[in-house]
């Protein structure tokens, strides 16, 4: 064979196996990356699932394997990641049961009861997005009065509080569970003044709930409420928290009427919502607001005047 022949060969070899050695690069770099389509990916651990860089839908036993370390596990970091991570793995209906159906939910209900306010936090977040699932209400109804409790008695305005009250508002969409909190009234009118704006308008979601139903009506106008409650109705309040105290009220209203209740008869103590909503100061406020810059409070305060 002549030099030159052979000159070819060798480059043609040299070629050939530079682009064997690249093939193989990419094939385990696509491994190591996770790269679809090049076989199966090795086994996550519980902890690999909780690194933040997971972003697939977690299936049945990558979420067995999360419940039994935040069940077995007494390290605050790693509980607060597994909580995380199952909580935004709740956000998908399919996991909502299938947590369910694993015994997740007293797993991480008990973790409501921690001494950590983050973990108490994470774990509330958990069990407010598995409250989107009507099942899962069922199981999740047993903690109503516990988290009643923690809102109630716990740092006002803290992201504690306003987990609680997320968790609390989602378990009342429905009427089911609504007579749970039938003995805290009072307290989350007691919330609703005290707190920022952001707690306001999350105890106002809360309660304007329990006010679409009838058979909330007669707690509701008994609850003892400081007069200084009329104030949400003044003109220059946040419109989010406006629209809501209104719709509290029309709600209500509504239910007055429905019963043939006599909005004058002076069937509730003096200091209670009802004394508040139709008395005087009330009436004059709702007149007000027929002028207000904005059409839904206008609207929304024209609807209730007709019932004085």
């Amino acid at each position: 064979m002549s030099g030159a022949r052979r000159a070819s060969w060798l480059a043609a070899g040299l070629i050939l196996g530079a682009g064997a050695c690249y093939c193989v690069y990419r094939l385990t770099r696509g491994r190591r990356r996770g790269g679809r389509g090049l076989g199966p990916r090795p086994a996550r651990s519980a902890e690999d699932l909780t690194s933040g860089s997971y972003d697939d839908v977690l299936n049945a036993n990558q979420l067995q394997k999360l419940l039994y370390l935040l069940d077995s596990t007494d390290d605050p970091f790693i509980t607060e990641r597994v909580l995380v991570t199952l909580g935004n793995s709740a956000a998908f209906s399919v996991n909502q049961a299938i947590i369910r159906e694993l015994g997740g939910i007293p797993i991480v209900g008990k973790k409501i009861n921690s001494p950590n306010q983050s973990i108490k936090e994470k774990a509330l977040n958990a069990l407010n997005n598995l409250s989107v699932n009507v099942e899962n209400q069922i199981k999740i109804k047993t903690y109503v009065h516990q988290v009643c409790e923690d809102v109630l008695s716990g740092p006002l305005n803290s992201a504690v509080q306003l987990a609680g009250l997320r968790l609390l508002t989602n378990m009342t969409v429905t009427n089911d569970h609504q007579h749970l909190l039938g003995g805290y009234i009072t307290d989350l009118f007691r919330v609703l003044l005290a707190g920022n704006g952001n707690t306001k308008v999350q105890v106002l979601k809360l309660i304007v709930n329990l006010s679409e139903n009838p058979a909330m009506t007669e707690g509701l106008l008994g609850a003892q409420v400081d007069s200084a409650f009329l104030a949400l109705f003044d003109s220059h309040v946040a419109a989010e928290i406006l629209l809501r105290a209104l719709t509290l009220f029309q709600n209500i209203n509504n239910c007055v009427k429905a019963e043939g209740r006599q909005a004058a008869q002076p069937s509730f103590p003096q200091g209670s919502l009802f004394s508040l909503l139709y008395g005087e100061e009330c009436v004059q406020k709702m007149r007000a607001l027929g002028s207000h810059h904005d059409a839904d409070v206008k609207e929304k305060a024209a609807a209730i005047t007709p019932a004085f």
